[in-house]
């Protein structure tokens, strides 16, 4: 197989809308996407949160580095050098932003405002990416899917001051990950291989991560045990390097918009997992939640649509 080499005038290819293909891999995302929930706060005494997300990144780029060597494509192209740098920054904001914000609020109030992604994401394509526009529809089902998922996670109790802190920078998280997504979509990396993206992301987290985990004590703290060996090695081999591939892979063959919403599943399976693995209880509101933002998820990619497909899909 030859290198890779990409030229200074990017072609945007044709997204389409989701098929079976595409629905079953998004489902295996979410899936990975919802155990990195549990696998994180299994762990979280032995090694910080900011800690396993700085080692796991540089774990995923040794593999990246050896696929793209293996595979022959190029990681430095200095033309994508500048998206790659904002992609980078807005993955490593993100996580820093979960990190930092599970300090205050609980992982159910994280998983909905994170989660909020797919909402942003959806106005920003609409709004600067030709073929990605949501009809009347699509809308009804973003609003559908993301009220069934507050309402699936909603917390119970008084809110404090620090649980507000927290969900606000879960927002903070979920508008980053949105920024990421339409970054990705508007410049020279539309096109470039998903080891390339998924590179530039990781280096940056790395170069960003372990320095700050370095200086907050979060190395000096950690404990090597079985099963933080073991959340990390799913994390890494899991989550940052073969789920990242993956939702790249879809972003350049997908509408974005539709897979993204799909993401409002992830903390459903957080939810099930928590249940499964660790005990936790499950309340009518997460049953009715569901119901409802599966409809939604229906309504946004269009099953049983009638008519001529949408514009900039096949």
């Amino acid at each position: 197989m030859s290198t890779q080499t990409p030229s200074t005038h990017t072609t945007q290819a044709v997204r389409r809308p989701l098929d079976m293909q595409a629905a079953g891999l998004m489902l295996i995302f979410c899936i990975a996407l919802g155990l990195q929930q549990v696998a994180i706060k299994a762990v979280a005494d032995e090694v910080s949160p900011l800690a396993q997300i700085a080692l796991r990144s540089v774990i995923a780029l040794a593999l990246i580095v050896a696929a793209a060597r293996l595979r022959r494509v190029a990681l430095w192209v200095p033309v994508q050098f500048g998206p790659g740098l904002v992609v980078g920054i807005g993955y490593t904001l993100e996580f820093a932003l979960v990190a930092y914000g599970l300090n205050y609020t609980y992982a159910a109030h994280m998983s909905v405002f994170l989660y909020t992604a797919p909402v942003f994401a959806a106005i920003g394509l609409h709004l600067f990416v030709a073929g990605e526009q949501l009809g009347p529809r699509q809308w009804l089902g973003v609003g559908v899917a993301f009220t069934g998922l507050v309402v699936a996670l909603a917390p119970r109790g008084s809110v404090s001051a620090d649980i507000l802190i927290g969900d606000g920078l879960g927002v903070l998280a979920g508008l980053s990950w949105a920024a990421t997504t339409l970054a990705l979509r508007t410049t020279a990396l539309s096109e470039a291989p998903s080891l390339r993206t998924v590179a530039y992301q990781l280096a940056v987290a790395a170069v960003v991560l372990l320095p700050a985990t370095a200086l907050m004590g979060g190395f000096t703290a950690m404990q090597l045990t079985p099963l933080a060996v073991a959340s990390l090695s799913f994390q890494s081999l899991i989550v940052s390097f073969a789920a990242l591939l993956l939702w790249f892979w879809l972003l350049r063959r997908y509408l974005a918009s539709r897979i993204g919403v799909f993401a409002f599943l992830s903390p459903i399976f957080g939810v099930i997992f928590g249940v499964v693995l660790m005990g936790d209880p499950i309340s009518i509101n997460f049953a009715v939640g569901g119901i409802a933002l599966l409809a939604g998820l229906l309504l946004v990619n269009g099953i049983g649509r009638r008519g001529r497909p949408r514009a900039g899909s096949n």
